[in-house]
């Protein structure tokens, strides 16, 4: 991504977030929600388009939908309002997409967390071979080259 797109995608995300934050929507759909958090604006390669990754903490897959279909209905509300921040010739249409970089990690999180609870298991039912157990260990020694004490 280009230095421009970059901060673009950063202006339209201020403004996405600024428009939330103040709560201009008036769709019930995105009102009711709770705290909407932009996580991240992609942009096309000509400004015309930005996907918006957005999420709602502590909101199931179907209220997360309906809000998204909220904010999509108010797109062109966004648009006038990035397009009179940004002062362009063009401001990108926005559309909106559920974030799941938060479910992702706690998936792997927890998948984590049972894979070491199983190791832990696994090593307190089998005696540890370094603790000394009935093993012994022959010792070679080669010729010693150096002085002897």
């Amino acid at each position: 991504m280009t230095q421009r797109m970059e901060r673009v995608a950063a202006e339209v995300r201020a403004v996405l977030g600024e428009v939330l934050a103040r709560d201009e929507i008036k769709d019930p759909r995105v009102r009711g929600a709770g705290l909407i958090t932009v996580t991240h604006v992609r942009i096309s390669g000509d400004l015309r388009h930005a996907r918006a990754l957005f999420t709602v903490h502590g909101l199931d897959e179907q209220g997360l939908e309906r809000v998204r279909a909220g904010l999509d209905h108010a797109s062109g509300f966004f648009r006038r309002a990035i397009a009179r921040r940004l002062r362009s010739k063009v401001s990108p249409s926005v559309s909106f997409e559920v974030d799941r970089v938060f479910d992702q990690e706690e998936k792997l999180d927890r998948l984590l967390r049972e894979t070491a609870a199983e190791a832990h298991a696994r090593d307190e039912e089998e005696p540890d071979e370094r603790a000394g157990g009935d093993r012994v260990e022959e010792r070679v020694d080669g010729p010693r080259s150096g002085p002897s004490r």
